[in-house]
Order: C-alpha cells, then structure tokens, then sequence
C-alpha cells in the first residue's frame, strides 16, 4: 500500500507508505487524497485533516515521474498534461480546504510534496525539514501552486528559492512561508493523538517551540537587490558584479539548471504576484508543464538527473544567454480553454 487513508478519532488522516521512494506521489495516491478529501469535506465526524509521512529522510520529496519519464519520452504528452491536471485540482482543494488541514513535514519535501502539504491551514516543520522547489533542474518550472508561495515570500525572495532550487531548513522555511510552526519530531505523535482525540487546533500552538533563526533574513538585501530585475539576463548581470561568495554561488546555481526553465520561473512569480490567487499561479504554471515535455526540457532533465544520472543534460538552449523573449513567449502563452 502507497498510502493509508483512514479515519481516527475526530480526524481524518493521510499517510504516505512508500518511504524507501522518499515517499514520492504516485498519480493514484493524488487521485486517493482527492477522494478522501472530498468524502470528508461534509462529513460531520470529521473535524480536521492530518497528513504525515513514514520514515525519516522524507515527507514527500516529489511526484513519481518515472511513468511521466517513460509517456514523454515515447511522445505521449497527454498522459502527463492529464496527470498535471489533475494534480493541480487536487492543491486547489487543499489551499482552498473548508477544514483545518494539517501537514507533518519531516526531511525532504520537494515538488509535489509541497503541493501536498505547503497549502494547508497549518505547516508544521521540525529539525531535519529541508523544502525546496527544484523543478528548474529537471526542466519544469516550481509548480504545484507553488509559485504561489513564492509570489508572496518577502521581497524578491520567491525569484530566488524558484530558481535557484535552495533548500529551507525549518527556519528558512516559516521565514518564506512554507511552514508555520517549528515543533520538534519527537512530540509529533503525541500531538496527533490530541489532535485525534478532541479535534482541537490550539494543540498544535501549545506543542510550538523557537524555530531556528532564519538564515535567508540576512541574505534578503542582496536577494533583493540581484532578484528585482524582470529578467534573467539582468539578474546575471547584476550577479557578476557581486564579488562576495553569494554572488558566485548564486550565478553557479542558476547555469546548473535549465536555461528555459530558469528563464520563465521569475516571469511566473511575478505574473502570479500580480493575480495572488491559487487559481492564478495553477493556471501560469500549467501553460509551462502543458509544453514542458513536448517543446521544453522536461525529458532531458530527467533523464540526465534521474535515469543514467549522468547530470550532463543537453538542454534545448546551450545557456542563459541564448534563451530568447520568443522562447520564453512561447512557453507560457495563454493555453486554449479546452486544453486547460
């Protein structure tokens, strides 16, 4: 079993089963919460809704993308544009959720585990969490509603974290608003229990403790400064002239990924800042996934990051510099209704 769906209490609860997969979504475990979440949205027993994870090294560090791998590369791009679809009506559930939805978030929670989780009324992080959205590396663009969150993280940061792929400790984390509260791992299950037993939230405030100080909080002036240009070029500009260690590390990072994919992130950010809906980001974000197979990286990415692991990919631009207004216009172009 992938997944445990199940009542307990006032609670309905979620755990993902695949840890030895880093418990990484399955399409049919997004189709299995969907369900579940629409069969409690109206029942009565039903006070609140827990999601967590087994294992260690991970709440969710993705989606399953092997039979996403396998479709594309073959040329069948409806599967994904389909598993997409229904991916992204399952975050707009959960962001727009009637009950309390409460997300554990331990290790790796990557890509499609937030989606999951990072859209809940409450986000709860403790010492090993690491979240990230590193979608620019395999050639999609962060996703999942996620660009949501980036839109609304101070200042330029969203723009960073979305193209750089940088990993939040819990700290960071609640610092960009991807989490909401530090408790360490070792209480969370007598947390659930309480939160099974008499369907109170307040618990989850009582259970808090300081979270780490957020590193990222003293790097926001630079983020801000390089991050406020529209483009990546001039991103890369204003990098090159930063001589510090950030500077380097920074540009380092962006030439690693996907020329188009880190082209077109900062564009969704800002479009989806500009909308601040759910709906809006899903929306921004699927004219890009909807392509990202047929014109873009994505079967690239993946085969070089996860297949044969050789993390030499031929990207469809060579680097930054070569991706053009026209290639990114092309990307994230309005998509036909029926195609939505």
């Amino acid at each position: 079993m992938d997944i445990q769906i199940r009542k307990e209490g006032q609670a309905g609860r979620i755990t993902l089963q695949r840890p030895k997969a880093l418990n990484a979504l399955t399409y049919q475990m997004c189709l299995d919460i969907e369900a579940a979440l629409d069969a409690w949205r109206d029942d009565a027993d039903v006070s609140l809704v827990i999601i967590d994870a087994e294992g260690d090294k991970a709440f969710c560090a993705g989606g399953d993308i092997q039979k996403l791998y396998d479709t594309a590369s073959a040329g069948d791009y409806d599967y994904g544009r389909q598993f997409w679809r229904d991916e992204y009506r399952l975050n707009e559930k959960i962001f727009n959720y009637p009950k309390p939805y409460i997300a554990f978030m331990q290790g790796f929670t990557m890509g499609g585990g937030v989606g999951v989780s990072c859209h809940g009324s409450h986000r709860i992080v403790c010492e090993n969490s690491q979240i990230a959205m590193p979608e620019c590396g395999i050639g999609l663009v962060p996703d999942v509603g996620g660009s949501l969150i980036l839109a609304r993280a101070p200042g330029r940061l969203g723009e960073y974290l979305g193209t750089t792929g940088a990993r939040m400790d819990a700290g960071n984390a609640i610092y960009a608003g991807f989490a909401d509260t530090f408790i360490p791992r070792d209480d969370w299950a007598a947390l659930i229990e309480k939160l099974c037993s008499n369907g109170d939230v307040g618990a989850i405030e009582r259970a808090a403790r300081p979270a780490p100080p957020p590193s990222l909080q003293g790097q926001q002036a630079k983020i801000d400064h390089h991050f406020a240009w529209e483009t990546v070029n001039d991103i890369l500009d204003s990098l090159k002239l930063d001589t510090s260690e950030f500077g380097s590390k920074t540009e380092e990072a962006l030439r690693q990924k996907s020329p188009l994919s880190v082209s077109c992130t900062p564009i969704i950010v800002q479009r989806v800042r500009t909308g601040n809906t759910i709906e809006k980001a899903l929306k921004e974000e699927f004219q890009f996934t909807f392509r990202a197979a047929e014109h873009g990286d994505f079967v690239e990415g993946i085969k070089s990051t996860i297949i044969d692991r050789s993390h030499t990919p031929v990207w469809t631009r060579p680097d930054l510099e070569s991706v053009t207004e026209t290639d990114v216009e092309r990307m994230l172009k309005p998509l036909k209704p029926e195609q939505l």
